[in-house]
């Protein structure tokens, strides 16, 4: 193996303020780490990620990661340095030639990055991304300004560095203190290290408003994709009337081989349409007796996971429920609710509202009721 890449997830993220650990926080519908793992293997080279995380964590880590080429989740130490070096452990069967080691809370690598770091490190034992310092650095005690600092040949430190992977190790092996730098255990042992070009888009989420930052860098390189969903299902005596994941009072209920639910199909359909995915049929086929009579929820949850699993973001879904009764308004805020909970989603990206056909065709003779649904989607390329 010529280069591998270690993960370091073992953090807890306390400056984030937030219930859990950072690198599992929902960035645009996916965790951070997914993303950061998916941004090491944009360019190519990296062949392998071994991801370090907390003992407790590990099942978590594997199942999000799923699909990658992602080896085992290791348990990581109690500082940086002995997490990095339990991960380096850990690759000593392959020993690759050069490992990169990457936080799992930097959800943005630039395009190139790692091709610039890789190629850094022929003829020098490290090579570490970083951004000149810009801004007027203040030396601060006691919450007053003891002395500027120079800033003149300063630079932000970022990830992935890449290192001679033998070399890493051994230092490793022999390091005595902590360092929260891999490139500084180069630095103390005499080894050049090399800068490349850094990026403002390389944004590590340390503090509230770094989501919104690494949101901003991301956005960009999602392609909006449009879908659109039609259904229609009879009235029939005897049987329960769900629309839009809502039972709703009424004298007939939709006749289906599910519970007919013609809003939560039309918007199912869309979804998969967006998505180049066929239809509800080819998911969830009437000819299969378990979904005889099944909640119609269960489908719009598979259509939420694809969206997710294609690193997608839901921007709105639009249904229309076309019917002469019963009155939709009064459950609309009901059914706004139930659809958002279902994909996950904010209420405000939903909508609910129904037309009539003027007493013409068949929801006009309230033989049936139609519903078609519209849905924006952005999905990375």
């Amino acid at each position: 193996m010529r280069v591998a890449a270690l993960l370091v997830a073992a953090g807890r993220g306390e400056r984030m303020g937030a219930p859990g650990p950072k690198q599992f926080l929902p960035l645009l519908g996916r965790p951070v780490l997914r993303h950061a793992a998916e941004a090491l293997l944009r360019d190519g080279m990296v062949e392998a990620i071994q991801p370090v995380c907390a003992e407790a964590e590990r099942g978590r880590v594997d199942a999000l990661l799923a699909g990658l080429p992602v080896l085992p989740a290791v348990p990581g130490g109690a500082t940086r340095q002995a997490s990095v070096r339990a991960g380096l452990e850990a690759l000593a069967a392959r020993a690759p030639a050069i490992v990169l080691v990457h936080d799992g809370a930097r959800p943005v690598v630039p395009p190139g990055t790692v091709a610039a770091v890789v190629a850094a490190l022929d003829g020098a034992e490290g090579a570490v991304p970083a951004q000149p310092v810009a801004d007027t650095l203040k030396l601060v005690a006691d919450g007053r300004v003891a002395r500027t600092v120079p800033r003149d040949g300063l630079h932000r430190a970022q990830t992935p560095q890449g290192f001679r992977y033998p070399t890493l190790l051994a230092l490793h092996r022999d390091a005595a203190e902590s360092a929260t730098d891999d490139a500084a255990l180069l630095e103390a042992a005499g080894h050049a290290v090399r800068i490349v070009p850094g990026s403002e888009l390389n944004v590590k989420i340390t503090y509230p408003g770094d989501l919104e930052r690494a949101e901003a860098a991301l956005l960009p390189r999602m392609l909006p994709r449009t879908g659109t969903g039609f259904d229609v299902h009879r009235l029939v005596p005897g049987r329960p009337l769900f629309l839009c994941g809502v039972e709703v009072p009424h004298a007939m209920g939709l006749d289906g081989h599910s519970d007919a639910d013609v809003g939560l199909h039309a918007l199912c359909d869309a979804i998969y349409g967006a998505l180049a995915e066929g239809d509800i049929g080819r998911h969830f086929p009437p000819s299969e007796a378990r979904w005889k009579d099944a909640d119609s929820a269960a489908f719009l949850r598979h259509a939420a996971g694809r969206i997710a699993a294609r690193g997608g973001l839901l921007a709105n879904a639009d249904v229309t429920l076309i019917c002469e009764r019963p009155k939709i308004t009064p459950h609309a805020p009901a059914m706004i609710a139930r659809v958002a909970e279902l994909l996950g989603v904010p209420e405000d990206r939903v909508s609910v509202k129904a037309t009539t056909t003027e007493r013409l065709g068949f929801p006009g003779r309230e033989e049936g009721i139609a519903a078609q649904a519209a849905v924006s989607l952005l999905v990375p390329p």
